[in-house]
């Protein structure tokens, strides 16, 4: 990857490479808009698509045939329009993940295609290739992700059907989770006396018990501040855990006994 500087002084990313044992060059576009991080993830891209065997440059063309809904339509375009038109009602951190996933696996492979040409075998292939660094939590939300965005383009008329459906039973199913038996009320006294003995960090033992009295998920009690707890004059104390972290995106609100707060 090279910086082009033009004799009227414009800079153009630019990245020499081989396809097909012929030299090509791929515009990865205009310096300052395009930024030296941003020029690294489509020089990326483009050596993704090189290794899974197809050309760039091609690539390119497709995204471009199918911006539009009067062409064909790529299936990178309708996930983005997907994603945008639902983030709204995800938690930031859920919708950054989700964007995620589909940035490092589904693009390089499948973004480019038009999306009423796509077939479960593509899809599998995908994410086979998913499934073969261990990730198999990563493939089955990747397959429920492609699902949705299938039926968001039937729905405004760009995919007649969802391939993902297709897939199910497809996948390797991941080992199974055992969980921690659950704490019968009786049990309760006998917990909490072994946790006044606890010997390791103070800040874990104070933690566990916000949980018992609270019912909050161990995540919101993890990353609470000091500055969500308060008490008005003349009121109970209370605790307003942000909308940003919870799982319904709004705000929740835990009442405290007064001497919960010090």
């Amino acid at each position: 990857m090279h910086l082009l500087v033009q004799p009227n002084g414009s800079r153009l990313w630019r990245l020499s490479d081989r396809f097909d044992g012929k030299q090509k060059t791929l515009a990865l576009g205009i310096y300052p808009a395009v930024g030296l991080g941003l020029a690294r993830e489509k020089r990326m891209t483009a050596r993704k698509l090189l290794t899974d065997g197809m050309d760039p440059s091609l690539a390119k063309k497709a995204v471009r045939r199918g911006s539009g809904h009067g062409g064909q339509t790529t299936f990178e375009s309708v996930a983005r329009e997907w994603h945008a038109n639902e983030r709204e009602r995800w938690v930031p951190a859920h919708s950054a993940r989700i964007m995620s996933r589909l940035e490092n696996d589904v693009f390089p492979a499948l973004g480019f295609r038009p999306i009423d040409e796509l077939e479960a075998p593509e899809l599998l292939e995908m994410l086979r290739a998913v499934e073969a660094r261990g990730a198999l939590d990563v493939a089955k939300r990747l397959r429920q992700s492609a699902g949705a965005i299938f039926r968001y383009a039937i729905a405004t008329g760009r995919a007649k059907r969802d391939p993902a459906a297709d897939l199910k039973g497809a996948l390797r199913a991941g080992p199974r989770v055992e969980h921690h038996a659950a704490i019968g009320v009786r049990e309760l006294p006998e917990f909490l006396a072994r946790l006044d003995k606890y010997d390791g960090e103070e800040q874990t033992i104070l933690a566990l018990k916000l949980v018992l009295l609270t019912f909050v998920r161990s995540g919101e009690a993890r990353f609470a501040e000091w500055r969500e707890f308060e008490q008005l004059e003349g009121k109970a104390p209370v605790w307003r855990i942000p909308a940003n972290r919870m799982k319904a995106s709004r705000e929740h609100v835990v009442p405290l006994a007064p001497q919960s707060v010090t």
